[in-house]
């Protein structure tokens, strides 16, 4: 959770510099000399970065064991926020904003996956829930964070978001040497365990789980990508990764167009995060302990598409109300996405259909983070109906997708015979 809480605050704090001080004149776009156009592209060229490199990075994580090559990843990406603040122009800010991207890519694939080899499909949604719920917190610390270090403006000459990417990119720096010596690699391999323990611990998830010792081979690589059912999974994570990315990093945005203004837009995206750490992980527990993780997810997806079209229909100077679906929303948005993850490593049934899966998954969903970082027009503020309407649209439709899915899996189990391991639903 602090590992991926980290990855969160350094991916998203842009959207706090983006508007931090900005009524003094001394805010990111207004220091460095940006368009809204050329901080589009900035947030653009991460995705871009982050989708070519989560494969490669799951086969790194395999190939190295977990503990070293996440710990690279953790010191990478919090040097690189460090470094943005000092960027002192556009080329800066895109290329440092690549490399982030590039490090930070492997991390939350690679969690999911290290999953599968400590706990069985009815274990993983919880446990995903509160690794992705750990970004909500990433959001709310991040906007007490802003409205701290804003106080900092000037400090020693430097402008105050200079200060936030410091401040919060050495915890990672400094917590990838924790990782590199105490992350855990594989049930069967761990020296802290005894014997009997590492025993137990591969016992219990034979047969369910991925293996640690297990390498990929070309002929399970050929089923997975062979293996249609996998894309309409893909296609799905595609309708939430629309609003979890214009949300992560356009909240501090939204706010302001509820009427706050200053520092308060900073502290007001902090209720919101914290709701929806809350909704997160009570719908997560809630789809593994009845076995209904599509229902899970598709409930969700309705609740926040149907928040997000009412937001966008409200009058724009109704901001208490405004304020009040944009929390339903942003917190259901978020809560469809680890039932979902979970749904899909159940249903993958070799170590090696995980290894690629999974980061394929995510990086095929991050067609839709790019649409999210152009939705919400800064010439339709206060209101934003483009963005609220474009992230309804998506979250409907993968609502329906889901159903559908689920229709196929029970399908599928009627035509089992006696014995057959089961998809799940």
């Amino acid at each position: 959770m602090v590992i991926y809480l980290l990855c969160s605050l350094d991916r998203s704090n842009i959207g706090n510099a983006k508007i931090l001080n900005a009524d003094a004149g001394h805010s990111l776009m207004q220091n460095v000399g940006i368009t809204n156009d050329q901080y589009l592209t900035a947030l653009m060229i991460f995705f871009v970065s982050y989708t070519l490199f989560e494969t490669p990075s799951n086969y790194m994580l395999k190939r190295f064991r977990p503990s070293r090559w996440i710990a690279f990843l953790m010191f990478s990406w919090g040097a690189m926020t460090m470094i943005l603040g000092g960027i002192r122009n556009f080329g800066g800010l895109v290329a440092v904003r690549f490399l982030l991207g590039m490090f930070e890519a492997g991390l939350f694939p690679g969690m999911v996956y290290v999953l599968t080899f400590w706990y069985r499909p009815e274990e993983r949604a919880l446990r995903i829930a509160l690794i992705l719920a750990s970004a909500t917190l990433g959001g709310a610390f991040g906007g007490a964070i802003a409205y701290g270090v804003g106080k900092m403006d000037g400090l020693h000459g430097l402008q105050a978001w200079r200060y936030l990417f410091l401040i919060e990119g050495a915890p990672s720096c400094a917590g990838a040497i924790l990782v590199w010596f105490f992350f855990p690699d594989y049930p069967e391999t761990m020296r802290w365990l005894s014997t009997e323990e590492r025993e137990l611990a591969t016992e219990r998830i034979k047969g369910v789980a991925s293996l640690g010792h297990h390498h990929i081979t070309w002929a399970e690589a050929k089923a997975t990508l062979q293996d249609y059912r996998l894309y309409v999974h893909y296609l799905t994570y595609i309708t939430i990764s629309v609003p979890f990315s214009s949300m992560s990093l356009f909240s501090p945005t939204i706010v302001a167009g509820l009427g706050y203004k200053g520092l308060d837009a900073q502290l007001f995206t902090v209720p919101p995060y914290a709701i929806a750490f809350v909704i997160t992980v009570t719908v997560a527990w809630i789809s593994d302990r009845y076995e209904k993780r599509s229902l899970g997810t598709s409930i969700s997806m309705m609740i926040a598409g149907a928040c997000f079209v009412v937001e966008g229909a409200l009058p724009s100077e109704s901001f208490k109300l405004r304020y009040v679906f944009f929390i339903i929303a942003l917190s259901f948005a978020f809560a469809c996405i680890p039932p979902l993850l979970s749904w899909l490593t159940a249903n993958l049934h070799t170590t090696g259909a995980s290894t690629l899966g999974v980061p394929l998954n995510v990086s095929i969903g991050q067609i839709g983070q790019i649409i999210g970082v152009y939705i919400y027009k800064s010439n339709e503020s206060p209101g934003y109906p483009t963005g609220h309407y474009t992230n309804a649209g998506f979250l409907l439709v993968g609502s329906l997708a889901v159903l559908g899915l689920r229709v196929m899996y029970i399908r599928r189990n009627k035509r089992l015979g006696p014995g057959e391991r089961r998809w799940r639903l």
